[in-house]
């Protein structure tokens, strides 16, 4: 079930939520609608999400915490994959940096946080499959599975496709300016949050 929430400041029992704007990263088509442009590209087989069981273009929220899910219309891109895009970061302290991904099977692989004072600290980010069925291998909440996974030429019913909710722990927490993502394309991203933990 979607959770919609107001496009403001979230405070609630995880902490202080600040959306990330990650549109000026979005480079791959991996959501189509039901019209079809065929153009879905989340893996070499064309595969997509379908955009009519998924939040797009709106601001959602999973297990409270907020998420700018991009617009999906199966022609403009609607999500990145890491290939080592640096993305500059709203100021504030950070506990956690949450993330609604999937990966082209399980992968794991290092992000690079950047700070005020030049610094740079390494940390893992890690994604289950987006492959029907699959299950969380990393610790994951499942944010969507959807009815069903859609090729460039049929949709496939037998088939439910995952997104999943993961987060990537801040050890220093004040003076985080950037993410520098990894060069790893399998890895796939639609939105990213940033959350301090409530006192």
């Amino acid at each position: 079930m979607v959770e919609h929430v107001s496009p403001t400041l979230v405070r609630s029992a995880v902490g202080a939520a600040r959306t990330v704007a990650i549109e000026d990263f979005l480079d791959s088509v991996g959501v189509e609608p039901s019209s079809r442009s065929g153009s879905g590209a989340f893996n070499i087989w064309g595969n997509a999400f379908p955009a009519g069981e998924l939040p797009c273009g709106t601001l959602t929220a999973h297990d409270r915490v907020p998420f700018r899910f991009p617009a999906a219309d199966g022609v403009r891109p609607d999500h990145l994959r890491c290939r080592g895009q640096r993305i500059a970061l709203p100021a504030g302290r950070t506990d956690w940096i949450h993330v609604l991904g999937a990966a082209e099977r399980r992968t794991e692989d290092g992000v690079l946080l950047e700070y005020a004072d030049g610094s740079v600290r390494r940390q893992w980010l890690r994604l289950s499959d987006f492959w029907p069925e699959t299950g969380p291998r990393f610790g994951e909440r499942l944010a969507y599975r959807t009815t069903a996974m859609l090729y460039p030429r049929h949709e496939q019913y037998t088939m439910s496709p995952s997104i999943w909710h993961q987060r990537v722990p801040v050890a220093v927490p004040d003076g985080l300016t950037a993410l520098v993502l990894p060069h790893n394309p399998a890895m796939h991203l639609f939105a990213l949050t940033l959350v301090t933990e409530a006192a």
